[in-house]
Protein backbone atom coordinates (compact mmCIF):
# COMPACT_ATOMS: atom_id res chain seq x y z
CA UNK A 1 0.00 0.00 0.00
CA UNK A 2 2.65 2.80 0.77
CA UNK A 3 4.73 1.42 -2.59
CA UNK A 4 1.29 2.50 -4.18
CA UNK A 5 0.85 5.56 -2.42
CA UNK A 6 4.33 6.81 -3.01
CA UNK A 7 4.15 5.67 -6.63
CA UNK A 8 0.60 7.92 -6.70
CA UNK A 9 2.12 10.80 -4.93
CA UNK A 10 5.69 10.68 -7.16
CA UNK A 11 3.37 10.56 -10.33
CA UNK A 12 1.10 13.74 -9.02
CA UNK A 13 4.22 15.82 -8.07
CA UNK A 14 5.54 14.84 -12.01
CA UNK A 15 2.22 16.00 -13.37
CA UNK A 16 2.37 19.12 -11.81
CA UNK A 17 5.85 19.81 -12.38
CA UNK A 18 4.94 18.97 -15.81
CA UNK A 19 1.73 21.36 -15.32
CA UNK A 20 3.98 24.41 -14.35
CA UNK A 21 6.49 24.29 -17.13
CA UNK A 22 3.62 24.04 -19.45
CA UNK A 23 2.13 27.38 -17.83
CA UNK A 24 5.20 29.02 -18.10
CA UNK A 25 4.21 33.18 -18.43
CA UNK A 26 6.04 33.98 -21.49
CA UNK A 27 6.35 37.77 -20.59
CA UNK A 28 7.89 36.96 -17.27
CA UNK A 29 10.16 34.75 -19.17
CA UNK A 30 11.08 37.13 -22.09
CA UNK A 31 11.58 39.46 -18.91
CA UNK A 32 14.24 37.29 -17.20
CA UNK A 33 15.70 36.23 -20.69
CA UNK A 34 16.41 40.01 -21.89
CA UNK A 35 17.36 41.06 -18.22
CA UNK A 36 20.53 38.05 -17.93
CA UNK A 37 21.37 37.76 -21.68
CA UNK A 38 21.09 41.60 -22.74
CA UNK A 39 21.70 43.26 -20.01
CA UNK A 40 22.33 47.54 -20.84
CA UNK A 41 23.09 48.41 -17.47
CA UNK A 42 26.93 48.78 -17.37
CA UNK A 43 26.79 50.95 -20.28
CA UNK A 44 24.12 53.07 -19.43
CA UNK A 45 25.84 53.52 -15.86
CA UNK A 46 28.85 54.66 -17.65
CA UNK A 47 26.80 56.96 -19.64
CA UNK A 48 24.63 58.00 -16.76
CA UNK A 49 27.36 58.55 -14.25
CA UNK A 50 31.24 58.40 -15.75
CA UNK A 51 30.45 61.12 -19.02
CA UNK A 52 27.45 63.03 -17.64
CA UNK A 53 28.43 63.09 -14.29
CA UNK A 54 26.54 64.67 -10.78
CA UNK A 55 23.27 65.81 -11.35
CA UNK A 56 22.37 68.61 -9.11
CA UNK A 57 19.83 70.60 -9.75
CA UNK A 58 20.20 73.50 -11.23
CA UNK A 59 23.72 72.56 -13.49
CA UNK A 60 24.04 71.91 -16.93
CA UNK A 61 25.06 68.50 -16.09
CA UNK A 62 21.27 67.87 -14.41
CA UNK A 63 20.00 69.23 -18.00
CA UNK A 64 22.30 67.04 -19.45
CA UNK A 65 20.93 63.50 -18.30
CA UNK A 66 17.46 64.73 -18.73
CA UNK A 67 18.23 65.07 -22.66
CA UNK A 68 20.22 62.24 -22.60
CA UNK A 69 17.29 60.27 -20.78
CA UNK A 70 14.87 61.15 -23.61
CA UNK A 71 17.09 60.62 -26.51
CA UNK A 72 18.07 56.77 -25.14
CA UNK A 73 14.29 55.85 -24.51
CA UNK A 74 13.63 57.55 -28.15
CA UNK A 75 15.88 55.12 -29.74
CA UNK A 76 14.13 52.31 -27.90
CA UNK A 77 10.91 53.24 -29.39
CA UNK A 78 9.08 54.97 -26.43
CA UNK A 79 7.97 58.73 -26.49
CA UNK A 80 9.60 60.68 -23.56
CA UNK A 81 9.84 64.52 -22.78
CA UNK A 82 11.28 66.88 -20.29
CA UNK A 83 8.40 68.61 -18.62
CA UNK A 84 9.04 71.43 -16.72
CA UNK A 85 7.91 72.13 -13.72
CA UNK A 86 9.63 75.09 -11.90
CA UNK A 87 13.06 77.15 -11.90
CA UNK A 88 16.42 76.75 -9.88
CA UNK A 89 19.42 78.82 -9.64
CA UNK A 90 21.99 77.84 -12.12
CA UNK A 91 25.18 77.17 -11.51
CA UNK A 92 28.23 74.72 -12.73
CA UNK A 93 31.15 73.87 -10.49
CA UNK A 94 34.48 73.75 -11.67
CA UNK A 95 37.99 73.21 -10.50
CA UNK A 96 38.34 73.13 -6.76
CA UNK A 97 42.34 72.61 -5.16
CA UNK A 98 42.68 73.34 -2.19
CA UNK A 99 46.51 73.41 -0.70
CA UNK A 100 48.31 74.15 2.84
CA UNK A 101 51.11 76.65 1.95
CA UNK A 102 51.84 77.26 5.66
CA UNK A 103 54.13 75.96 7.91
CA UNK A 104 54.57 73.23 5.01
CA UNK A 105 53.45 72.79 1.61
CA UNK A 106 50.57 69.80 1.34
CA UNK A 107 47.91 69.77 -0.68
CA UNK A 108 44.59 68.95 0.53
CA UNK A 109 42.28 66.40 0.01
CA UNK A 110 38.05 68.62 -0.31
CA UNK A 111 35.85 70.52 -2.65
CA UNK A 112 33.79 73.44 -2.72
CA UNK A 113 29.92 73.08 -1.75
CA UNK A 114 27.39 73.26 -3.90
CA UNK A 115 25.37 76.80 -5.57
CA UNK A 116 28.59 78.64 -3.55
CA UNK A 117 30.15 81.54 -5.45
CA UNK A 118 33.70 81.03 -6.75
CA UNK A 119 37.11 82.46 -6.66
CA UNK A 120 39.27 83.49 -9.53
CA UNK A 121 41.45 81.66 -11.13
CA UNK A 122 44.26 82.73 -8.80
CA UNK A 123 42.02 81.75 -5.80
CA UNK A 124 42.46 82.84 -2.39
CA UNK A 125 45.16 82.16 0.57
CA UNK A 126 44.26 82.87 4.36
CA UNK A 127 45.57 81.78 7.65
CA UNK A 128 42.84 79.14 9.26
CA UNK A 129 41.19 79.93 12.88
CA UNK A 130 38.64 77.78 14.86
CA UNK A 131 35.90 79.49 16.53
CA UNK A 132 37.07 80.81 20.58
CA UNK A 133 35.58 79.23 23.81
CA UNK A 134 32.19 81.37 24.04
CA UNK A 135 31.05 82.50 27.47
CA UNK A 136 28.33 84.79 26.13
CA UNK A 137 26.93 86.22 22.86
CA UNK A 138 28.67 89.77 24.01
CA UNK A 139 32.28 87.76 24.21
CA UNK A 140 31.75 86.11 20.59
CA UNK A 141 30.38 89.39 19.29
CA UNK A 142 33.75 90.75 21.02
CA UNK A 143 35.81 88.15 18.90
CA UNK A 144 34.02 88.38 15.45
CA UNK A 145 36.23 91.38 14.01
CA UNK A 146 39.13 88.95 14.56
CA UNK A 147 37.79 86.38 11.45
CA UNK A 148 38.65 89.53 8.79
CA UNK A 149 40.77 88.14 6.20
CA UNK A 150 40.59 84.37 7.86
CA UNK A 151 39.33 80.79 6.55
CA UNK A 152 37.17 80.14 9.84
CA UNK A 153 37.01 76.27 10.56
CA UNK A 154 33.12 75.64 11.58
CA UNK A 155 33.20 71.83 12.05
CA UNK A 156 34.11 70.31 15.53
CA UNK A 157 37.49 68.26 15.98
CA UNK A 158 36.65 64.73 15.58
CA UNK A 159 38.75 62.61 18.01
CA UNK A 160 38.95 59.49 15.74
CA UNK A 161 38.98 59.24 12.10
CA UNK A 162 37.96 55.60 12.39
CA UNK A 163 34.27 54.23 12.25
CA UNK A 164 32.52 52.87 15.13
CA UNK A 165 32.97 48.92 13.07
CA UNK A 166 36.32 49.51 13.00
CA UNK A 167 36.85 50.26 17.07
CA UNK A 168 34.42 47.40 18.34
CA UNK A 169 36.74 44.95 16.12
CA UNK A 170 40.09 45.95 17.36
CA UNK A 171 39.74 48.02 20.26
CA UNK A 172 39.49 46.49 24.15
CA UNK A 173 35.91 47.22 25.55
CA UNK A 174 37.05 49.85 27.42
CA UNK A 175 38.75 51.66 25.35
CA UNK A 176 35.88 51.74 22.56
CA UNK A 177 33.29 53.02 25.53
CA UNK A 178 35.99 55.56 26.52
CA UNK A 179 36.30 56.89 22.82
CA UNK A 180 32.24 57.05 22.52
CA UNK A 181 32.57 58.66 25.69
CA UNK A 182 34.65 61.41 24.76
CA UNK A 183 33.17 61.92 21.23
CA UNK A 184 29.62 62.67 23.30
CA UNK A 185 31.12 65.16 25.80
CA UNK A 186 33.15 66.87 23.02
CA UNK A 187 29.97 66.74 20.66
CA UNK A 188 27.79 68.42 23.57
CA UNK A 189 30.35 71.02 24.40
CA UNK A 190 30.93 71.72 20.47
CA UNK A 191 27.13 72.67 20.17
CA UNK A 192 27.09 74.22 23.26
CA UNK A 193 29.88 77.07 22.91
CA UNK A 194 27.95 77.80 19.66
CA UNK A 195 24.47 78.27 21.26
CA UNK A 196 26.41 80.54 23.74
CA UNK A 197 26.97 82.83 20.74
CA UNK A 198 23.43 83.05 20.21
CA UNK A 199 23.74 81.33 16.27
CA UNK A 200 23.35 77.87 15.63
CA UNK A 201 25.84 75.84 13.10
CA UNK A 202 23.70 77.06 10.33
CA UNK A 203 22.91 80.42 11.42
CA UNK A 204 26.44 81.32 12.98
CA UNK A 205 27.33 81.01 9.01
CA UNK A 206 26.63 84.19 7.41
CA UNK A 207 27.50 86.20 10.41
CA UNK A 208 30.60 85.47 9.99
CA UNK A 209 30.59 86.14 6.38
CA UNK A 210 29.05 89.26 7.40
CA UNK A 211 31.91 89.81 9.65
CA UNK A 212 34.91 90.24 6.81
CA UNK A 213 35.90 86.04 6.79
CA UNK A 214 38.05 85.16 3.79
CA UNK A 215 36.11 81.81 2.92
CA UNK A 216 34.34 79.18 5.42
CA UNK A 217 35.89 75.56 6.20
CA UNK A 218 33.50 73.05 7.22
CA UNK A 219 34.14 68.87 7.88
CA UNK A 220 30.66 66.84 7.54
CA UNK A 221 32.38 63.66 8.31
CA UNK A 222 29.70 60.18 7.08
CA UNK A 223 31.13 58.10 10.14
CA UNK A 224 33.68 55.73 7.81
CA UNK A 225 36.68 55.91 6.20
CA UNK A 226 37.49 58.57 3.57
CA UNK A 227 33.86 59.73 3.80
CA UNK A 228 32.39 63.47 3.88
CA UNK A 229 28.88 64.16 2.77
CA UNK A 230 28.35 67.14 0.65
CA UNK A 231 25.49 69.43 0.28
CA UNK A 232 25.04 73.54 -0.07
CA UNK A 233 26.62 76.43 0.70
CA UNK A 234 25.22 79.02 3.04
CA UNK A 235 27.53 81.60 1.81
CA UNK A 236 26.66 84.45 -0.47
CA UNK A 237 30.09 86.08 -1.56
CA UNK A 238 32.77 83.88 0.16
CA UNK A 239 33.52 80.21 -0.46
CA UNK A 240 32.66 76.97 1.18
CA UNK A 241 34.64 74.18 1.11
CA UNK A 242 34.37 70.83 2.76
CA UNK A 243 37.62 69.00 4.01
CA UNK A 244 38.40 65.58 4.52
CA UNK A 245 38.66 64.80 8.55
CA UNK A 246 42.05 63.72 8.29
CA UNK A 247 43.44 66.95 6.68
CA UNK A 248 40.65 69.17 8.83
CA UNK A 249 41.89 67.66 11.76
CA UNK A 250 45.08 68.07 11.14
CA UNK A 251 44.71 72.30 10.34
CA UNK A 252 42.64 72.19 13.63
CA UNK A 253 45.50 70.60 15.42
CA UNK A 254 47.73 73.19 13.72
CA UNK A 255 45.58 76.18 15.14
CA UNK A 256 45.10 74.66 18.53
CA UNK A 257 48.95 74.59 19.00
CA UNK A 258 49.68 78.11 17.17
CA UNK A 259 51.20 77.14 14.18
CA UNK A 260 48.64 79.41 12.30
CA UNK A 261 48.53 77.42 9.04
CA UNK A 262 47.72 79.15 5.86
CA UNK A 263 45.55 77.31 3.18
CA UNK A 264 44.95 78.24 -0.11
CA UNK A 265 41.62 77.88 -2.28
CA UNK A 266 40.94 77.89 -5.91
CA UNK A 267 36.99 76.89 -6.31
CA UNK A 268 36.44 78.20 -9.81
CA UNK A 269 32.46 77.74 -9.89
CA UNK A 270 30.25 79.93 -12.50
CA UNK A 271 26.81 81.62 -11.17
CA UNK A 272 24.90 80.78 -14.40
CA UNK A 273 21.50 83.03 -13.39
CA UNK A 274 18.57 80.97 -13.17
CA UNK A 275 17.59 77.53 -15.03
CA UNK A 276 14.02 75.59 -15.80
CA UNK A 277 13.59 72.16 -13.61
CA UNK A 278 12.71 69.48 -15.36
CA UNK A 279 11.12 65.52 -14.79
CA UNK A 280 11.51 63.36 -17.58
CA UNK A 281 8.58 61.47 -18.70
CA UNK A 282 8.46 58.10 -20.45
CA UNK A 283 5.56 55.93 -21.55
CA UNK A 284 4.11 52.81 -23.23
CA UNK A 285 0.91 53.04 -24.08
CA UNK A 286 -1.87 51.09 -22.88
CA UNK A 287 -4.01 49.11 -25.21
CA UNK A 288 -7.09 48.11 -23.05
CA UNK A 289 -7.24 50.80 -20.25
CA UNK A 290 -4.90 53.13 -21.60
CA UNK A 291 -6.37 55.93 -18.90
CA UNK A 292 -4.98 53.83 -15.78
CA UNK A 293 -1.44 54.07 -15.22
CA UNK A 294 1.09 51.65 -13.99
CA UNK A 295 4.14 54.26 -12.57
CA UNK A 296 7.72 53.48 -11.84
CA UNK A 297 9.69 55.74 -10.25
CA UNK A 298 13.29 57.35 -9.06
CA UNK A 299 14.11 60.58 -8.56
CA UNK A 300 17.44 61.75 -11.20
CA UNK A 301 18.94 64.25 -9.42
CA UNK A 302 21.87 63.87 -7.24
CA UNK A 303 24.22 66.37 -4.85
CA UNK A 304 27.41 66.37 -6.73
CA UNK A 305 29.95 65.54 -3.98
CA UNK A 306 30.49 62.06 -6.10
CA UNK A 307 28.32 61.19 -9.30
CA UNK A 308 24.87 59.99 -7.34
CA UNK A 309 25.75 56.03 -8.79
CA UNK A 310 24.00 55.02 -5.85
CA UNK A 311 21.55 57.86 -4.84
CA UNK A 312 19.71 57.79 -6.93
CA UNK A 313 21.94 56.32 -9.90
CA UNK A 314 21.18 53.11 -9.69
CA UNK A 315 17.60 53.38 -9.12
CA UNK A 316 17.39 55.17 -12.39
CA UNK A 317 18.98 52.90 -13.70
CA UNK A 318 16.61 49.92 -12.54
CA UNK A 319 13.64 52.22 -14.11
CA UNK A 320 15.35 52.45 -17.52
CA UNK A 321 16.68 49.10 -17.59
CA UNK A 322 12.89 47.78 -17.13
CA UNK A 323 11.29 50.25 -19.58
CA UNK A 324 13.77 48.92 -22.25
CA UNK A 325 12.69 45.45 -21.51
CA UNK A 326 9.06 46.26 -20.98
CA UNK A 327 9.15 47.56 -24.18
CA UNK A 328 11.14 44.53 -25.79
CA UNK A 329 8.60 41.58 -24.33
CA UNK A 330 5.39 43.48 -23.50
CA UNK A 331 5.24 46.30 -26.34
CA UNK A 332 1.27 46.17 -25.84
CA UNK A 333 0.41 46.40 -22.25
CA UNK A 334 -3.10 46.92 -20.94
CA UNK A 335 -2.43 50.02 -18.54
CA UNK A 336 -0.22 52.46 -19.65
CA UNK A 337 3.34 52.06 -18.10
CA UNK A 338 4.77 55.62 -17.30
CA UNK A 339 7.90 55.75 -15.80
CA UNK A 340 8.97 59.33 -13.71
CA UNK A 341 12.87 60.96 -13.76
CA UNK A 342 12.12 63.22 -11.31
CA UNK A 343 14.18 66.47 -10.69
CA UNK A 344 14.81 68.03 -7.49
CA UNK A 345 14.33 64.74 -4.85
CA UNK A 346 17.06 66.21 -2.77
CA UNK A 347 16.01 69.29 -2.03
CA UNK A 348 12.45 68.32 -0.60
CA UNK A 349 10.81 65.52 -3.44
CA UNK A 350 9.69 68.72 -5.94
CA UNK A 351 10.09 66.91 -9.21
CA UNK A 352 7.39 64.33 -7.58
CA UNK A 353 5.33 66.87 -5.82
CA UNK A 354 4.83 68.84 -8.62
CA UNK A 355 3.98 66.17 -11.06
CA UNK A 356 1.47 64.85 -8.65
CA UNK A 357 -0.23 68.45 -8.03
CA UNK A 358 -0.36 69.45 -12.31
CA UNK A 359 -1.41 65.67 -13.34
CA UNK A 360 -4.71 64.88 -11.54
CA UNK A 361 -5.72 63.20 -14.04
CA UNK A 362 -2.83 60.56 -13.82
CA UNK A 363 -3.41 60.55 -10.24
CA UNK A 364 -7.05 59.83 -9.69
CA UNK A 365 -6.48 56.40 -12.74
CA UNK A 366 -3.19 55.31 -11.15
CA UNK A 367 -3.41 51.56 -10.31
CA UNK A 368 0.54 51.83 -8.66
CA UNK A 369 3.42 53.30 -8.21
CA UNK A 370 6.83 51.68 -7.66
CA UNK A 371 9.62 53.49 -6.18
CA UNK A 372 13.58 52.68 -5.99
CA UNK A 373 15.81 54.98 -3.73
CA UNK A 374 18.13 53.43 -1.60
CA UNK A 375 21.04 52.00 -3.12
CA UNK A 376 22.79 49.57 -5.02
CA UNK A 377 21.51 46.56 -3.14
CA UNK A 378 18.79 44.10 -3.81
CA UNK A 379 15.30 45.01 -2.77
CA UNK A 380 14.78 43.39 0.64
CA UNK A 381 11.91 44.83 1.54
CA UNK A 382 8.32 46.07 0.12
CA UNK A 383 5.98 48.22 3.05
CA UNK A 384 1.93 47.97 2.58
CA UNK A 385 2.08 51.71 2.73
CA UNK A 386 -0.65 51.66 4.68
CA UNK A 387 -3.66 50.73 2.17
CA UNK A 388 -5.31 48.18 3.77
CA UNK A 389 -5.67 45.69 0.39
CA UNK A 390 -2.03 45.86 -0.10
CA UNK A 391 -1.38 42.26 0.58
CA UNK A 392 -3.82 41.15 -1.71
CA UNK A 393 -2.73 42.56 -4.71
CA UNK A 394 1.14 43.42 -3.94
CA UNK A 395 1.13 39.40 -3.27
CA UNK A 396 -0.68 38.61 -6.53
CA UNK A 397 1.91 40.28 -8.20
CA UNK A 398 4.89 39.22 -6.80
CA UNK A 399 3.68 35.11 -7.24
CA UNK A 400 5.48 35.15 -10.74
CA UNK A 401 8.95 36.92 -9.60
CA UNK A 402 11.39 33.97 -9.74
CA UNK A 403 12.16 32.57 -5.89
CA UNK A 404 15.82 33.83 -6.33
CA UNK A 405 14.43 37.06 -5.96
CA UNK A 406 11.05 36.91 -4.22
CA UNK A 407 12.57 35.16 -1.38
CA UNK A 408 14.64 38.07 -0.22
CA UNK A 409 11.41 40.31 -0.20
CA UNK A 410 9.92 40.76 3.64
CA UNK A 411 6.93 42.40 3.00
CA UNK A 412 4.82 44.39 5.94
CA UNK A 413 1.08 44.89 5.47
CA UNK A 414 -0.69 46.75 5.78
CA UNK A 415 2.06 49.08 6.79
CA UNK A 416 1.56 52.72 7.58
CA UNK A 417 2.10 55.60 4.63
CA UNK A 418 5.55 57.26 3.80
CA UNK A 419 5.80 60.92 5.11
CA UNK A 420 9.23 61.70 3.48
CA UNK A 421 12.10 60.14 2.57
CA UNK A 422 11.79 59.34 -1.09
CA UNK A 423 8.96 60.20 -4.03
CA UNK A 424 6.87 57.72 -3.05
CA UNK A 425 5.60 59.51 -0.14
CA UNK A 426 4.44 62.06 -3.49
CA UNK A 427 1.62 59.26 -4.26
CA UNK A 428 1.09 58.43 -0.74
CA UNK A 429 0.11 61.80 0.31
CA UNK A 430 -2.03 61.86 -2.64
CA UNK A 431 -4.25 58.75 -1.31
CA UNK A 432 -2.49 56.85 -4.25
CA UNK A 433 -0.83 53.16 -3.82
CA UNK A 434 2.98 54.06 -3.94
CA UNK A 435 5.63 51.37 -2.40
CA UNK A 436 9.20 52.04 -2.30
CA UNK A 437 11.03 48.79 -3.27
CA UNK A 438 13.65 49.26 -0.25
CA UNK A 439 17.19 48.04 -0.46
CA UNK A 440 19.62 45.65 1.30
CA UNK A 441 22.53 48.81 2.88
CA UNK A 442 25.79 48.16 1.73
CA UNK A 443 26.78 50.37 3.98
CA UNK A 444 24.56 52.99 1.83
CA UNK A 445 24.05 55.67 5.13
CA UNK A 446 27.64 56.31 5.56
CA UNK A 447 29.30 55.61 2.64
CA UNK A 448 27.33 56.56 -0.21
CA UNK A 449 24.08 58.48 0.22
CA UNK A 450 25.33 61.91 -0.18
CA UNK A 451 29.08 61.56 -0.18
CA UNK A 452 32.10 62.34 -1.86
CA UNK A 453 32.49 58.33 -2.56
CA UNK A 454 29.17 57.99 -4.27
CA UNK A 455 30.29 56.60 -7.89
CA UNK A 456 29.93 53.93 -10.17
CA UNK A 457 32.61 51.54 -8.83
CA UNK A 458 30.00 51.00 -5.82
CA UNK A 459 27.28 49.69 -7.97
CA UNK A 460 26.90 46.14 -7.57
CA UNK A 461 25.27 44.91 -10.72
CA UNK A 462 23.91 41.68 -10.01
CA UNK A 463 22.07 43.18 -7.56
CA UNK A 464 20.54 46.01 -9.80
CA UNK A 465 20.22 43.37 -12.14
CA UNK A 466 18.04 41.39 -9.87
CA UNK A 467 15.92 44.68 -8.87
CA UNK A 468 15.16 45.15 -12.79
CA UNK A 469 13.83 42.00 -13.16
CA UNK A 470 11.59 42.68 -9.92
CA UNK A 471 10.43 46.17 -11.14
CA UNK A 472 9.65 45.13 -14.60
CA UNK A 473 7.89 41.95 -13.51
CA UNK A 474 6.13 44.03 -11.04
CA UNK A 475 4.82 46.39 -13.84
CA UNK A 476 3.77 43.90 -16.35
CA UNK A 477 1.68 42.09 -13.64
CA UNK A 478 0.28 44.87 -12.45
CA UNK A 479 -0.51 46.38 -15.92
CA UNK A 480 -2.05 42.83 -16.32
CA UNK A 481 -4.23 42.55 -13.61
CA UNK A 482 -8.19 42.72 -14.42
CA UNK A 483 -8.63 44.36 -11.10
CA UNK A 484 -7.95 48.01 -10.05
CA UNK A 485 -5.67 48.20 -6.92
CA UNK A 486 -7.51 49.29 -3.68
CA UNK A 487 -6.76 52.50 -2.87
CA UNK A 488 -8.69 51.81 0.57
CA UNK A 489 -6.96 53.33 4.01
CA UNK A 490 -6.11 51.92 7.44
CA UNK A 491 -7.36 53.42 10.40
CA UNK A 492 -3.97 55.17 11.62
CA UNK A 493 -3.44 54.68 14.93
CA UNK A 494 -3.16 57.46 18.04
CA UNK A 495 -0.32 59.56 17.95
CA UNK A 496 1.58 58.47 21.31
CA UNK A 497 3.01 62.25 21.80
CA UNK A 498 -0.67 64.03 21.05
CA UNK A 499 -3.02 61.21 22.39
CA UNK A 500 -5.06 61.97 19.21
CA UNK A 501 -5.57 59.22 15.85
CA UNK A 502 -2.93 60.00 13.20
CA UNK A 503 -3.96 61.37 9.96
CA UNK A 504 -2.93 60.49 6.36
CA UNK A 505 0.02 62.67 5.43
CA UNK A 506 -1.13 65.52 3.56
CA UNK A 507 0.56 66.44 0.05
CA UNK A 508 3.24 68.62 0.34
CA UNK A 509 3.83 72.08 -1.51
CA UNK A 510 6.74 71.79 -4.08
CA UNK A 511 9.18 74.83 -3.98
CA UNK A 512 8.81 76.14 -7.88
CA UNK A 513 11.63 78.54 -7.68
CA UNK A 514 15.03 77.23 -6.08
CA UNK A 515 17.99 78.54 -4.35
CA UNK A 516 17.13 82.13 -5.33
Amino acid sequence: MRKILTLSLSLLFLSTASLFSQEKNPVVEGIINEAYNNSQLEILGHELLDDIGPRLVGTPQMQKAHDWAVSKYRTWGIPAENQQWGEWKAWERGITHIDMVHPRVQTLEGTQLAWNPGTSSKGITAECIILPEIKDSLSFQKWLPTVKGKFVMIAMKQPTGRPDYNWEEWATPESFEKMKKNRDEMTRAYRANIARSGYDARSIIPVLEKAGAAGIVDNYWSNGFGVDKIFGARTKKIPTVDIQLEDYTMLYRMVEHGDKPKIHVVAESKDLGIAPAFNTIAQIKGTEKPEEYVILSAHFDSWDGGTGATDNGTGTLVMMEAMRILKKVYPNPKRTILVGHWGSEEQGLNGSSSFVADHPEIIKNMQVSFNQDNGTGRVVSINGAGFLQSYDYISRWLSDVPDIIRKQIETTFPGSPARGGSDNASFVAAGAPGFSLSSLSWSYWNYTWHTNRDTYDKIVFDDVQSNVILTAILAYMASEDPERASWEQINLPMDPKTGEQQKWPSPRVPERKGGM
